[in-house]
């Protein structure tokens, strides 16, 4: 019976039920595992994990702070940059119109020197003219008094007479050489 009553026992045994023995053994060990872990572990692990959130977190505002501080650096560039080619530019418009300010006054300067050139030409040509005109006056008078002296056969030596006879001689030409300007020019302008 003593064998019977254990297959009995056994049956009314649920598998899915342990002894009471081997749960209060079982409840008192896992009672001591999750102190030690609630005490010692637990606060260690959660030290660590706020030691990293904080560092996560001190590391993504580090790196926002530094974002920001490369974007204003950015930003102070573009503009050092804008009012560098600003300036380049200012200094390139100054420089063409300093050039075509040089070039206008070298121009100015190239023409009075070339009218005063000019004017020291004619000036020039306007003098030697006058001294031809009086040395051929002289020569064209003393020609005359000479030929006027042969062919009235008296000498015309007095310098009164004789510088009235060249002038009056040398109008005459001068009449009759405007005169036929006069004409050719009259001529040309029909």
């Amino acid at each position: 019976m003593n064998a019977l009553v254990q297959v009995a026992a056994e049956e009314s045994e649920n598998p899915l039920i342990p002894p009471i023995p081997e749960l209060v053994i079982g409840l008192i060990a896992f009672a001591i595992v999750f102190i030690f872990l609630a005490k010692k572990l637990l606060p260690n692990i959660n030290r660590v994990l706020e030691e990293r959130r904080e560092a996560i977190e001190g590391g993504m505002e580090k790196a926002e702070a530094t974002q920001a501080e490369a974007q204003q650096v950015l930003e102070d560039y573009r503009a050092q940059l804008a009012d560098a080619r600003h300036e380049a530019a200012r200094l390139r418009q100054e420089a063409q119109e300093q050039g075509a300010a040089l070039i206008a006054e070298m121009r100015a300067e190239g023409q009075r020197q070339r009218e005063e050139v000019i004017a020291a030409g004619h000036a020039q040509i306007e003098a030697d003219r006058k001294q031809a005109a009086q040395t051929l006056r002289q020569d064209v008078g003393r020609l005359a008094t000479d030929l006027a002296g042969r062919i009235v056969g008296e000498s015309l030596e007095d310098v009164a007479r004789q510088s009235r006879t060249i002038d009056r001689f040398l109008d005459e030409l001068d009449d009759k050489a405007s005169k036929s300007n006069d004409g050719s020019k009259a001529e040309a302008g029909r």
